[in-house]
């Protein structure tokens, strides 16, 4: 997803002057293709994400798209005032992009876990909140960004992410269907972010009748939308690499209550939630182990 993000970022830049990318002191072997292209429109601003959060609303001041890079945590839980205050309050055409999302940089143990931004985020006005799946939601989402003056939030994984062959075409906000169990299937997956392709693998191998869709972008949501999509099914499985309170999960939760409570429907699907619980994890270890500590693998019980 890294890759993608850098690659079809330089390619936008070369036909619009506007796209100007800030790090904090990171992509040494991933950013030099940018730079050395547009050596007028990136800048590292060093390990200073609080700076750079006011540094990137004064760019957008100045006409420019502009996109933050960092790790996971760095340039969200660490200047979550500065996004508000002088991002989204002013609505900034800025774009903060999170390599790294999750348990990602697990090894380096919790000042590098990335696991409440989306539920602190979400939070926020004028905010866009993404999570891309694959390298081709990253590619999707990055063209609108581009396009879009709004601030937003991408959260990557970090490199080597394989491709979803999708039912159907992307669409801002909507399910993104990923896997087709059967003609009428009962059941239904639903997760972003890396893990989503963990969940696809296992589907694909166990020949799985469930359904597994993506939700890329989780604000702003096609609420209508995803409500009648999902009340096809009986049961519903979500499964995020994030806490529990304020995520994926949450979102899915509002759109189906909050829908289901102005309805005449009597009933709605049963909703498992897989995620992190109200805890850190203070082990260190590979993406996968922590994933593992932290009891996210079991939605393979459902399969």
């Amino acid at each position: 997803m890294r890759d993608t993000f850098v690659t079809n970022l330089t390619r936008l830049a070369k036909d619009d002057e506007s796209i100007f990318l800030v790090c904090g002191d990171l992509g040494f072997n991933v950013l030099e293709g940018f730079r050395d292209s547009f050596p007028k429109r990136f800048l590292n601003g060093g390990i200073s994400e609080q700076n750079i959060a006011g540094l990137c609303s004064g760019l957008s001041r100045e006409g420019y798209t502009v996109y933050f890079y960092s790790i996971g945590n760095f340039p969200t839980l660490r200047c979550m005032e500065q996004i508000r205050y002088d991002i989204a309050y002013h609505n900034e055409n800025v774009n903060i992009v999170a390599v790294g999302g999750g348990y990602a940089y697990g090894s380096l143990g919790t000042s590098h876990h990335a696991t409440e931004e989306i539920g602190m985020l979400r939070m926020i006005p004028n905010m866009m909140v993404t999570s891309p799946s694959d390298p081709t939601e990253v590619n999707d989402i990055l063209e609108i960004t581009s396009k879009n003056s709004c601030p937003s939030y991408m959260r990557l994984n970090r490199s080597g992410e394989e491709i979803i062959e999708y039912q159907n075409n992307f669409s801002l906000g909507d399910l993104h269907h990923a896997y087709k169990g059967s003609d009428t299937p009962k059941k239904a997956f639903l997760s972003n972010g890396a893990i989503c392709f963990e969940i696809y693998k296992d589907l694909v191998e166990a020949d799985a009748k469930a359904d597994l869709f993506s939700l890329p972008v989780l604000k702003p949501l096609q609420k209508e939308n995803i409500f009648n999509q999902l009340m096809k099914y009986d049961e519903i499985i979500i499964v995020e690499e994030h806490q529990l309170i304020g995520g994926l999960g949450s979102a899915i939760q509002e759109v189906m209550y909050d829908h289901f409570s102005s309805s005449n429907l009597n009933t709605l699907p049963k909703i498992h939630r897989i995620g992190i619980q109200d805890t850190f994890q203070s082990l260190a270890g590979s993406q996968d182990f922590l994933r593992d500590k932290a009891g996210l693998f079991n939605y393979r019980n459902y399969i």
